[in-house]
């Protein structure tokens, strides 16, 4: 069998005639040993194991198992996808046991047979690989759902698989987030990934008055009103069977509040001068940019309707948290809209990318999508520049750091480079490798193994 070159096998043994041989017996496999908790963990941190064989009886009390378990609960804290295989004695099945319940993979009593742990670091091999390989089929499965959102950022990512989670339960949704940071966009993945047969239909509270969006919302019956010539549907009834999203719902009137509260216990509606009862099934997404929180003290939201809506909170980073998006949706709104107005697609110039990056983002996607449809149309030539963007380069803040340990320093430096590299040039790998200063190989396996796709 073939091992992972970047995830060899780690052997903690004290005993060092018994730590050789067991390195001996499992020479098919790249291996690094350890005798004690300190040089475990520091190889650990350095090689990055797949799989780990322990002994649970380490110094400095060999009679004593309790540096074992500080050990066995030190890697999986560093690494939870470890495949742990804990050695014990005979008379020692207890301890084995702690150890599975804490999250080791296996557990074989001494003395070993050679056979068998081959066998059994084997299967620990396979089913890691078969975990790295869902994931990466999970991110696919992520781009595919999400094809209107682009994005690097391990935070923007993790909103994503959350999103994945929940779409196939009937969760009401809470999303989150400043505007213009794509919260609709959020929601028609979310309604894509549930596989709901009906219609996504999305409603704007702040932007409908509010004599009218009761009426909008629930329908209406014929005669309920001047002008009611016939009954119509509300936006809920033309959901049903799919997803309706509830955008700025921190604005929505306070009698409206009780309504909404009512259909989304009793998952019936009736019509605006109605009187039959309407059931329906659709799944609900609330998203505000405002502080629910602050506005239920003021007594401008109802608590219990915050509860109801906020089964799964979804908060959204801003533009500017998001790591290297900038410049990477700069790139795609670019071609956006050179391709619908006909124009060669231009390239960003070096002020421009540095104009980008220092930017604060206060409008997040939208305002970056307004300046490159501006910037567009200014632009003379094939490039854009920080004066076609309407910015200026300036010089950000040095962020302190929030750790000395190394591997974990080492690698967030090479993700923020990789990531910076991958945007600037709008994920080109050749020219990425050349402004990281390695090779396209050596660029690939950075990815793959900082999970940057």
């Amino acid at each position: 069998m073939s091992t992972p070159r970047h995830a060899p096998l780690l052997i903690v043994e004290d005993d060092l005639a018994l730590q050789k041989q067991l390195k001996w017996s499992l020479d098919r496999f790249e291996s690094v040993t350890a005798d004690d908790v300190a040089s475990a963990v520091l190889q650990f941190r350095r090689h990055n194991p797949a799989v780990v064989t322990m002994d649970l009886g380490l110094p400095p009390d060999r009679d004593s198992v309790s540096e074992g378990f500080k050990c066995l609960e030190k890697l999986l804290e560093l690494d939870p996808g470890v495949k742990v295989i804990v050695l014990t004695g005979q008379n020692d099945q207890d301890n084995a046991l702690r150890a599975i319940r804490m999250g080791a993979y296996d557990f074989l009593a001494k003395p070993v047979d050679p056979d068998v742990l081959s066998l059994t670091v084997e299967r620990a091999y396979r089913l890691y690989e078969l975990q790295q390989e869902n994931r990466r089929l999970q991110m696919q499965q992520s781009s595919d759902v999400f094809s209107g959102l682009i994005t690097r950022d391990p935070g923007m990512q993790r909103v994503c698989r959350m999103i994945e989670k929940v779409a196939p339960s009937d969760a009401t949704v809470l999303l989150l987030g400043e505007s213009g940071t794509g919260k609709e966009v959020l929601a028609q993945g979310l309604h894509d990934a549930s596989k709901r047969k009906g219609r996504f239909v999305a409603i704007n509270c702040a932007a409908i008055p509010e004599t009218l969006l009761e009426s909008e919302l629930f329908g209406y019956e014929k005669g309920a009103f001047t002008g009611a010539t016939k009954s119509t549907l509300g936006k809920i009834e033309t959901a049903n069977g799919g997803t309706l999203m509830l955008d700025e719902i921190g604005d929505l009137p306070m009698p409206l509040q009780a309504k909404l509260l009512r259909f989304l216990q009793e998952r019936v509606i009736e019509r605006v001068g109605g009187r039959q009862e309407i059931p329906i099934d659709v799944r609900v997404v609330g998203a505000t940019h405002q502080d629910l929180k602050a506005r239920i003290a003021d007594g401008r939201f109802r608590e219990d309707l915050f509860y109801r809506l906020a089964e799964i909170v979804v908060e959204i980073p801003p533009l500017r948290d998001r790591v290297g998006d900038p410049v990477l949706l700069a790139h795609a709104f670019a071609r956006r809209f050179a391709t619908e107005m006909r124009r060669p697609v231009p390239t960003l110039a070096d002020d421009a990318v540095r104009a980008l990056e220092a930017h604060r983002w206060p409008g997040n996607v939208r305002e970056l999508q307004n300046m490159l449809k501006r910037a567009v149309i200014m632009a003379e030539d094939d490039r854009i520049t920080a004066l076609d963007l309407g910015l200026r380069a300036a010089p950000q803040p040095a962020e302190e750091q929030a750790t000395l340990d190394l591997r974990t320093v080492r690698e967030a430096a090479e993700r923020q480079a990789v990531i910076t590299a991958l945007a600037r040039t709008d994920g080109n790998i050749v020219r990425a490798a050349e402004l990281l200063g390695v090779s396209r190989p050596t660029l690939y396996d950075l990815m793959e193994r900082l999970q940057i796709k």
